[in-house]
């Protein structure tokens, strides 16, 4: 039942479409690229230590067989699909009075699912082995791995729920910090456990890891399911009398708000997070026949590549609630800015991560990797195989930013499942006729091209079903970065080839070259940098 009551200031809750103070999203972008790096960096050392402890070998594949869990749990029960059904209905939650009602009616029936498909893939471990990569010589290191990162599955799903009701109250800071908590577990199991488990030590800090995301952000999500909570609605008496002239105009506060989930609105969330992430399944199911250490050189390239993408959708992931409630209110327009904003800032982060990663690539493998079993072939196919995914790399922040304005209406759309099919497909068709001849550097020539393709489909099919973004004017605005882009690119590989010294230096210098020629390219085709704070 709902009721109009008043409130003292201080209680009073924002109504739905009312945008965040002044500064917020940039404060809350701040914050979440700064423990979005920090969790990064703790990656890249996870990274590092099980590359110096196992090196590009067989028992390396075999972990990294095994990783596919989490991964696959990561993207549908954190990153993607868990975010992009839950973030819109606990916006619409709150807009109707308070949080408590869905959380009981769903949490309970979550933990319990994700339980039963826990000890289901521990019992299903050998079968799955044996479809994610057929070509290992022995699959028993694998197997026992998968079980232990199974555990993923159960942990991942409570991250995932935590992190998008925190989210939706504007309580940015324990869902920033779950990678850290995350690769904390990872590094100091690894460290603990190497020497009596092999890689099994990296499988097993895979499982302490996702505890220890749920538990970092369990005290903040139960301070915000209490009453007066902010963001949340405060239970009031109705006044009998009606608001004085010129006091604050009431507004409805619903006791108990039902925001229903539905398979139609889920399934088509799930597909989506499903098939981008069966575009690793595919790789790895090409590179299992490879020679040992390719499915390694895979995962690092893409590992690293990946950074400057994670960096340029900070900035969505802030304003994916704020999307979210002004388009619950009806609010097309200032939907639409915000997501002109959003994809702008994302292409001119990507595209200036891409040309230090295709400038450097080298140098970073080295930087980062080349140490005990990582020896310098494996740096040299490493770094050839992460320019060739650079390529894409604009593609993957564009369907990373895109496909958050689909889904914030709440309402079910199927046209991203289609759009995320066509891309896998052509992965598959790319992969199958170029592994043969190009190895592990076909296969990520596959995935640039299929999440390239995914991308466009996205960007025009956005204004007819989603928000009426102006794709021309877009595209026109993108432009001059990308010419800045390839000038930064050339800047950085002459910086590489006329600096002697070591690697680390190297490096260093092209973090200044690359910026430095990016920005001068960019006002000079008229898109200058320094205008870009105004977007956030």
């Amino acid at each position: 039942m709902t009721e109009l009551v008043r409130l003292p200031p201080r209680l009073r809750p924002d109504p739905p479409h009312a945008a965040p103070p002044r500064g917020f999203v940039a404060r809350a972008a701040a914050l979440t690229a700064g423990l979005s790096v920090a969790g990064s960096v703790l990656g890249l050392l996870r990274d590092q230590v099980i590359a110096r402890l196992f090196g590009a070998g067989a028992g390396s594949d075999a972990f990294l067989v095994a990783w596919t869990v989490p991964e696959l749990a990561a993207t549908v029960l954190i990153e993607d699909a868990m975010a992009l059904l839950l973030v819109p209905a606990f916006s619409a939650a709150l807009a109707r009075g308070g949080t408590n009602a869905l959380v009981r009616g769903t949490l309970p029936r979550l933990a319990a699912l994700l339980a039963a498909a826990t000890a289901a893939l521990c019992a299903a471990a050998p079968l799955v082995v044996h479809l994610l990569a057929p070509g290992l010589a022995d699959p028993r290191l694998a197997v026992s791995c998968t079980r232990l990162t199974a555990a993923t599955v159960l942990t991942f799903g409570l991250t995932g729920y935590l992190s998008a009701a925190l989210r939706a109250h504007h309580r940015f800071l324990p869902p920033a910090a779950v990678y850290v908590a995350y690769n904390v577990g990872i590094v100091s199991t690894l460290l603990a456990l190497h020497g009596r488990w092999g890689v099994q030590s990296a499988a097993a800090g895979v499982a302490v890891g996702g505890a220890l995301m749920v538990l970092v952000q369990l005290p903040s999500f139960v301070r915000a399911l209490r009453p007066g909570a902010a963001g949340d609605g405060v239970q009031a008496a109705p006044l009998a009398d009606p608001a004085p002239p010129g006091a604050p105009r009431p507004f409805p506060v619903q006791r108990r708000a039902r925001v229903p989930i539905g398979l139609a609105l889920v399934v088509p969330v799930v597909l989506f997070a499903v098939a981008r992430q069966a575009q690793v399944l595919v790789e790895r199911f090409f590179a299992a026949g490879l020679p040992a250490g390719a499915i390694s050189h895979l995962n690092y390239a893409q590992k690293v590549a990946q950074l400057p993408m994670a960096l340029s959708i900070m900035v969505c992931t802030v304003t994916f609630p704020v999307v979210a409630r002004a388009l619950a209110a009806g609010d097309r327009e200032r939907a639409r800015q915000r997501v002109e904003r959003d994809l702008t800032l994302a292409c001119v982060v990507v595209l200036l991560g891409t040309a230090y990663v295709i400038a450097c690539a080298p140098q970073i493998i080295q930087t980062l990797f080349q140490r005990g079993a990582f020896d310098q072939a494996d740096t040299a196919a490493t770094a050839a195989v992460m320019r060739v995914y650079a390529l894409g790399l604009l593609g993957q922040s564009l369907v990373g930013a895109l496909i958050r304005p689909y889904f914030s209406a709440g309402r079910p759309t199927w046209y991203p499942v289609a759009a995320m099919a066509a891309g896998l497909g052509l992965t598959a068709v790319a992969d199958t006729a170029a592994v043969s001849a190009w190895g592990a550097y076909g296969i990520a020539a596959g995935n640039a091209a299929g999440i390239s393709l995914t991308a466009v489909l996205l960007l025009r099919g956005l204004a007819a079903r989603a928000v009426p973004v102006r794709v021309a004017a877009l595209v026109a605005a993108v432009c001059p970065y990308v010419l800045a882009a390839a000038a930064a690119t050339g800047a950085g590989w002459c910086t590489t080839r006329l600096l002697p010294g070591p690697a680390v230096l190297v490096a260093a210098a092209c973090c200044l070259t690359v910026p430095l020629a990016f920005a001068a390219a960019a006002a000079a085709a008229g898109a200058p940098v320094r205008s870009l704070p105004h977007a956030v």
